[in-house]
């Protein structure tokens, strides 16, 4: 059966694919999706990309084929304790992301409505675990687009354990699964404790957890994608296409272009003013509010480096200015050699700066991705679970950065923590170091390795064809 924007000849290829794309409200996913968009719509597929109204000029720089990626707004419903004007995740303190996903649960019907007037091909989704259902009712393969690592979809896959999701607890969440490829990639107890509580506490307004929500997503979509490559995670991969029985289309490391237009000029004239590779650029994501105590700590062990640095971070929940949240007389200590700007940055053009040698990150997988093709070093200082299994991956597995230790109990970090983790990756002479910037070169040739990427996404093109027939 043909669709007739799809099938265009007998052997069952497809000249050009239709894709609609509904991301989940956060701007790492929103990212990573229109990354992917952008190397479809290089070879000349259509996508329909759908994101909040007030989100969408945010991302129009990001958008490198406006011809073909139809950026389309859609309305965020009121939700009672939801913020009026919040849209994504970056909005709200963590407590509140549950009603961003109740917001999205909201536009099932405006979901619907494009899917039956637009008539795609597939629809890439994440957390909205109702996506297949509409999808199929409209003849739209559905496929779930993993913006993690697969490292953790195959540690946190229930099949294995043979328990089920709202079922996991904090000591059996501390070691990965019976076959895991890499045994000493475990969760700490704090991490262990946050995963529990996200097994069971609901997350949006369908009465499930987000644990279950994805796992409800992997069982009803018609194919798995992961942004990775078996260079990379190939085991991984090994492991959860035994564990699901599923399709698992890898789309390679769709290594991210440079957004459109140049460095915001106040930044590019502070780094310029540093010799090369001597900053650090710290940045924890849109997501990651940090207690004051912990902010402090933060910026104290940037300072405690003696180094120049750029740190573009949320602001405590329990401070208003930022002036309230840093130490006294932190500002005057490091006049000239430090910025903390509260707010959005342009990442991915200050992480291809000259200037910046070392990059303190929450390790999501977009910042990990932008980062590893860069030439500055990694740091990482995880904040949500996920993002401490891919901190594992890189440090014990990758060997190509250092994470910054914390206190097992409950993820209390030190500035001393912090200066010495940079300190391991930026001297010369440290042996870890020496290993780690040898690592990271390594893995930046092979993953922008001429023909590495363009084989991906045209395998990746030709399963997503080979699934329509």
């Amino acid at each position: 059966m043909s669709k007739e924007n799809g099938i265009a000849n007998g052997n069952g290829n497809c000249k050009h694919l239709h894709i609609a794309m509904c991301p989940w409200y956060a701007f790492g996913h929103i990212t990573s999706f229109l990354h992917l968009a952008n190397k479809l719509a290089e070879k000349g597929h259509k996508i329909s990309f759908f994101l909040p109204t007030n989100t969408k000029h945010r991302f129009a720089s990001h958008n490198h084929h406006p011809n073909l990626i139809t950026l389309i707004p859609l309305t965020v419903p009121a939700v009672d304790g939801l913020p009026v004007g919040a849209e994504t995740t970056a909005d709200v303190p963590a407590s509140s992301r549950p009603l961003i996903m109740a917001a999205m649960d909201q536009t099932q019907d405006t979901i619907e409505f494009y899917l039956s007037s637009l008539k795609p091909d597939f629809i890439f989704f994440d957390f909205t675990e109702w996506v297949p259902k509409l999808a199929r009712k409209h003849q739209v393969k559905s496929l779930f687009y993993s913006t993690v690592y697969l490292v953790t979809v195959a540690y946190l896959l229930p099949q294995p354990r043979n328990l089920p999701i709202n079922s996991f607890s904090e000591d059996e969440m501390k070691k990965p699964p019976p076959g895991f490829p890499l045994p000493s990639v475990r969760l700490r107890a704090h991490e262990a404790h946050s995963l529990a509580g996200a097994s069971e506490a609901e997350f949006g307004g369908s009465g499930l957890s987000l644990l279950e929500r994805v796992s409800v997503a992997f069982q009803q979509c018609d194919a798995v994608c992961i942004k990775t490559c078996r260079e990379m995670e190939g085991p991984y991969c090994d492991f959860v296409q035994k564990n699901y029985r599923k399709p698992v289309l890898l789309a390679g490391p769709v290594v991210p272009e440079l957004p459109a237009g140049q460095l915001d000029e106040y930044f590019d004239n502070w780094l310029k003013n540093f010799g090369n590779g001597s900053v650090v650029y710290c940045a924890l994501g849109s997501e990651c509010f940090l207690q004051k105590d912990q902010f402090q700590e933060l910026v104290l062990g940037l300072e405690l480096t003696g180094k120049p640095f750029l740190a573009a971070l949320k602001l405590p929940t329990e401070c208003s200015t930022l002036e309230s949240a840093l130490p006294e007389g932190f500002t005057e200590r490091t006049k000239g050699r430090g910025i903390v700007h509260i707010g959005w940055v342009q990442q991915q053009l200050i992480l291809q700066h000259p200037s910046v040698g070392c990059f303190l990150t929450h390790c999501g997988a977009g910042s990990l991705s932008e980062a590893i093709v860069c030439n500055c070093q990694l740091v990482m200082l995880p904040h949500a679970v996920d993002q401490s299994i891919n901190a594992r991956l890189m440090s014990l597995d990758l060997k190509l950065g250092v994470e910054i230790e914390k206190r097992d109990e409950d993820g209390f970090f030190t500035r001393e923590a912090v200066c010495k983790a940079v300190a391991t990756v930026m001297e010369v002479e440290n042996e870890v170091g020496r290993e780690v910037r040898a690592n990271h070169a390594k893995w930046r040739e092979i993953l922008l390795r001429d023909g590495l990427e363009e084989a991906y996404i045209s395998g990746f093109i030709q399963s997503l064809k080979d699934i329509l027939v």
